[in-house]
């Protein structure tokens, strides 16, 4: 390793990084100067990865979890050669370009994970590290070794400090990620005040207790660094690996470095004093030398040979595993493309016409027919396994002992879980289910909001679904949570009726390769509603809304519903005659894609008296009822009683329906 070389680099790095920040008068400095040498250790040599192949399935990881900090990740990606231009790190945060403020998965070659909410990150590693060793345990021979990398992560104080780190941590001691390296840039400096203002525990000690390694270095030594590192990526003692490197923020800019000032773009002012202090020619800007350049060249056709090696390995393997070859191949297709509907749908049987219980029973017996179907089907649960019913029989569980198993047991935790989903999500090689009580999601919305902007297909199976929760009282009766959700720009939010909507649900989830997908599922038994086709059920539920119950004769009501409700609408209609169509809706977020011709089909604009039920807010169910409707929900919160009778109270009635029909 050529230290003099890579200290030139990591200047340069500085160097591209204040250019940009000083152009757009905006971002933050700190990390990218406070980090550089860190930087230049891994992408300019211990880095396993391949820039020409972003997507190898072997590489190493790498994920900024301090996502303020982008302009470090794309400096390094473009001397790395991944692609990015000097003209995309010159539009570093401007409308269309592939270095947003924050770096966003699917924008630029090389960058893992969306990062941004502190913290994140973290637990993005610890899924990326659990899909590692899953991979590595299921698709591994004696005579091939396919999987093998390690995952690194880069977070500051700011990440360190979130709630969501210490739960992540602890899941990663837990099951003894020896794969997972997690570099702290400890600079003691927040955004506000110094660090003892708000944080005086021993980080090395706390890590350790929760079954890590950890060592303290400084972050600007390279020998250091690129030792720590070497030693760490060696050990494979099950314990994760935490290195301390302690840094100075804003580094090489006198005038903010080591103070609260290097969180900003304020330091950028001073760019030529800087370029001058880190060998930077005078009057150039974005300056990158020629034998900087060269060097990174010459480590990118090290890395091409290695990933040529890996290929050739790779072959041998496929041709030796034909069977573990193709399961492999279907999980990355399931996960790129999707399940098709057909192919899901044939994989959970029809229900029996008098199954009589809950919707996440139904669940039960679609995940475990699914799972029996599609190998690559993963799922986890916040320590409620019994409750939600997502656990895969004969599955196995997930351990240190035991990594080829598929259900992941991750505590009373249900942030991390959550992030550590959209972790193996961002890998592409598994599909992932996560489950907790509907209330509880509100523990889990920063994950699932990255979920829906990065666009990865986690299923998260959330039951007990409304008040009939009862006796537990308004702490666990979530009113106002379905709409909570259905508010997330591409989450799709599924409340089925019955155990055959249950099924479209999931087959809905599957389908889907574009963002995840929330099912709704009930505690209490609820009517399988047989006087509609099992097939109409299903596919209504992939359109989002269906006609339940066919008016006869001229069209005057119609009653919407979602879940458990959707039978005391049927119930009404019979009562209330000839003209009332009953339309269930599942999902509005399905619904609100479809044409305007189906649309119209379903939710004429000719009807205008229509009532919703629902036992939740009434709030978003005013863009289908229009201004003559009437709205039959739950605007208050609950209490504690038998669910029969909260329902009851709260209007959750035939007789609720029939007196707004009048």
């Amino acid at each position: 390793m050529n230290f003099d070389l890579l200290q030139k680099a990591a200047n340069q790095a500085r160097g591209l990084a204040i250019d940009a920040i000083h152009d757009r008068a905006s971002g933050h400095l700190g990390l990218p100067l406070g980090c550089a040498e860190i930087g230049a250790v891994l992408y300019g040599d211990l880095l396993n990865v391949n820039p020409s192949e972003p997507r190898w399935l072997n590489r190493d990881r790498f994920i900024l979890s301090g996502g303020h900090g982008s302009m470090f990740l794309y400096s390094w990606l473009h001397l790395a050669g991944y692609g990015l231009t000097l003209d995309d790190v010159k539009a570093f945060r401007t409308k269309g370009a592939i270095t947003p403020g924050h770096p966003e998965y699917n924008c630029a070659p090389g960058v893992e994970c969306t990062t941004g909410p502190l913290g994140q990150g973290i637990a993005n590693a610890v899924g990326f590290a659990i899909s590692a060793k899953h991979a590595a345990a299921r698709f591994n021979t004696a005579e091939h070794t396919i999987f093998n990398q390690s995952i690194f992560c880069l977070a500051g104080d700011g990440c360190i400090q979130e709630g969501i780190a210490r739960e992540a941590a602890a899941i990663a001691g837990v099951l003894k990620l020896d794969n997972l390296i997690l570099i702290y840039d400890s600079n003691d400096i927040t955004l506000d005040a110094p660090l003892h203002k708000s944080q005086t525990e021993d980080v090395a000690a706390v890590f350790t207790a929760l079954g890590w390694d950890a060592v303290t270095i400084d972050g600007h030594d390279m020998a250091a660094v690129a030792d720590t590192i070497r030693c760490a990526r060696l050990e494979t003692n099950g314990r994760p690996k935490l290195i301390i490197a302690k840094t100075t923020i804003g580094k090489g800019v006198p005038e903010v470095e080591g103070t609260t000032k290097g969180h900003g773009e304020g330091g950028a002012q001073f760019w030529e004093q800087a370029h001058a202090a880190w060998g930077i020619p005078a009057g150039e800007r974005y300056y990158v030398s020629e034998d900087v350049r060269s060097y990174f060249c010459g480590v990118k056709a090290k890395r091409e040979a290695a990933y040529t090696e890996w290929s050739e390995t790779y072959q041998a393997w496929c041709a030796a595993n034909p069977d573990l070859a193709a399961e492999l191949a279907s999980g990355i297709v399931a996960c790129e493309q999707g399940v098709c509907p057909k192919e899901s749908g044939k994989a959970i049987p029809f229900f029996s016409p008098d199954f009589a219980d809950a919707t996440r029973s139904a669940g039960s017996v679609a995940i475990n027919a699914l799972a029996k179907a599609e190998p690559y089907l993963l799922t986890t649960s916040a320590d409620l396994y019994s409750s939600n019913k997502n656990y895969i029989s004969g599955g196995g569980d997930y351990s240190a002992e035991t990594p080829a198993c598929r259900n992941f047991w991750f505590g009373i935790r249900e942030h991390a879980m959550a992030a550590i989903c959209n972790g193996i999500a961002y890998d592409r090689i598994f599909r992932v289910s996560a489950g907790t009580f509907c209330v509880f999601v509100d523990y889990m919305r920063a994950a699932i909001r990255v979920a829906a902007l990065s666009e990865l297909p986690v299923t998260y199976i959330l039951t007990h679904d409304s008040v009939a929760v009862g006796e537990d009282g308004p702490t666990h009766q979530p009113i106002e949570t379905y709409s909570g959700l259905r508010i997330i720009p591409n989450l799709d939010v599924i409340r089925p009726a019955d155990p055959e909507e249950t099924a479209g649900a999931w087959i809905a989830a599957m389908e889907r390769n574009d963002g995840p997908t929330a099912l709704i599922l009930t505690r209490q038994k609820v009517d399988t509603l047989n006087s509609i086709p099992a097939e109409t059920r299903r596919e209504g539920v992939l359109k989002g809304a269906y006609i339940a119950r066919k008016e006869k004769g001229e069209l005057t009501t119609i009653i919407m519903a979602t879940g458990s409700e959707l039978s005391l609408a049927l119930q009404a209609a019979e009562q209330l005659g000839d003209g009332v169509r009953v339309v269930s809706m599942p999902s509005f977020f399905r619904f609100d894609k479809q044409s305007a011709e189906y649309r119209e089909s379903i939710l004429p604009a000719s009807c205008k008296k229509r009532i919703s039920i629902e036992a939740g807010i009434t709030a978003l169910w005013w863009k289908y009822l229009g201004s003559e409707g009437k709205a039959i929900g739950i605007d208050q919160f609950g209490f504690s009683a038998p669910g029969d009778l909260v329902l009851k109270e709260l209007g959750m009635t035939v007789e609720s329906i029939l007196e707004a029909a009048k």
